[in-house]
């Protein structure tokens, strides 16, 4: 079987503008992949959870999808994207000139090499010390004051060039904000991460 005629289980795909963290404001095409069993309790596509409830798409049609939309970047969320063998679908994209970013929780090894991870860790699943030391991007959601420091203990682990975010949970960030805020005057090395997208009203 060829590369290219590889199924992953697709939540839904679409182009839009990355939201969060490092590209946020930039143009990209998302592909949200079927299957995740760290079980965020304030997930908001826990319909994704379900790796057998989204239809098989082949390689070669999601690239066919991303570079009708023009994008130079393609980010891979889940879920939790890493649960699958990415090579297939790194490759294609990098054979297309097409920039590869995937957003993982950090529980399992990355199998391909993509440009970008932007690793968002969760405290129902740990990440692993081969993610963290490969991470280009840490970006932890502050649900609880406590997660602070829980996101801080981790930075002893992360490569020097990681770039450092801290963003709140949508739902908390009239209480955890300021929090934040806070913190990041007190310790610069820390960015603010928005969920800009939420705010523009697009997905």
């Amino acid at each position: 079987m060829s590369n290219l005629d590889v199924l992953y289980p697709v939540m839904e795909h679409f182009y839009t503008i990355q939201g969060e963290g490092f590209y946020t404001g930039h143009a990209a095409y998302f592909v949200r992949l079927g299957g995740c069993n760290v079980g965020c309790v304030w997930c908001d596509v826990k319909e994704s959870w379900d790796v057998d409830a989204h239809p098989k798409i082949s390689v070669q049609e999601i690239i066919d999808n991303v570079l009708k939309s023009g994008t130079k970047i393609c980010v891979i969320t889940g879920g939790e994207p890493a649960m699958h063998d990415l090579t297939p679908l790194i490759d294609a994209l990098k054979s297309n000139n097409i920039r590869s970013h995937i957003e993982t929780s950090g529980a399992y090894p990355i199998q391909g090499s993509p440009d970008w991870i932007c690793l968002s860790p969760k405290k129902f699943k740990f990440p692993i010390i081969e993610v963290l030391s490969i991470a280009n991007e840490f970006k932890p959601v502050i649900f609880h004051h406590s997660d602070i420091q829980w996101a801080e203990s981790y930075t002893k682990d992360l490569n020097p060039d990681c770039k450092l975010y801290l963003q709140t949970e949508w739902s908390k960030s009239e209480s955890i904000l300021p929090l934040i805020i806070e913190y990041v005057k007190s310790n610069p090395q820390w960015q603010i991460s928005l969920q800009t997208h939420k705010y523009l009203n697009i997905p």
